[in-house]
C-alpha cells in the first residue's frame, strides 16, 4: 500500500450502459497512450493506472467524452470523480510550486529606522504611561 502522496494513481472509469461496447473501444483508445495502462474491471468499468505528472482523471475522462463516450452520471460516481479531480489538481499544483524565496529584511528595517517617516507619537512620555 502506498502513501497518500503517491504520484502513481489507479482510478476507475465507469461508463453508461448505452451505447454498448464502450469499454472495449475505450481500452483500444487508451492503449495508444504512453505511460498509461488500462484494464477492464467489469462490464461497464475499467481501471487506469498513470502518473499524475503525465495524466489526470479529468483529462482522460474529458478526452473520452470528446470522442463520444458516455460516462456514468450517478451521484456517487460524480462525487468520487469530483474528489479525484480536485485532489489531482492540487497535487499537480504542489508539484510545480516554485521554491520558497526568502528575503533579507534587515536592510529594509535599517533604512526605515534612519529616515523620518511620520510614525512617531507626539504625546509626552508621562501621558503615555498608565498610572
Amino acid at each position: 500500500m502506498g502513501s497518500p502522496c503517491d504520484i502513481l494513481k489507479r482510478r476507475e472509469i465507469v461508463f453508461h450502459p448505452t451505447p454498448p461496447g464502450q469499454v472495449d473501444r475505450a481500452l483500444e483508445l487508451l492503449a495508444g497512450l504512453p505511460a498509461l495502462t488500462a484494464t477492464r474491471t467489469g462490464p461497464l468499468s475499467l481501471q487506469v493506472a498513470y502518473c499524475v505528472a503525465d495524466y489526470t482523471l479529468e483529462g482522460l475522462e474529458n478526452g473520452l467524452a470528446a470522442q463520444g463516450f458516455h460516462l456514468e452520471g450517478s451521484l456517487l460516481i460524480r462525487i468520487r470523480r469530483s474528489l479525484a479531480y480536485y485532489s489531482e489538481r492540487v497535487q499537480r499544483d504542489n508539484m510545480g510550486k516554485p521554491e520558497h524565496r526568502t528575503k533579507n529584511y534587515q536592510a529594509h528595517m535599517e533604512a526605515w529606522n534612519k529616515r523620518p517617516h511620520g510614525d512617531h507619537d507626539e504625546t509626552p512620555l508621562e501621558w503615555r504611561q498608565y498610572k
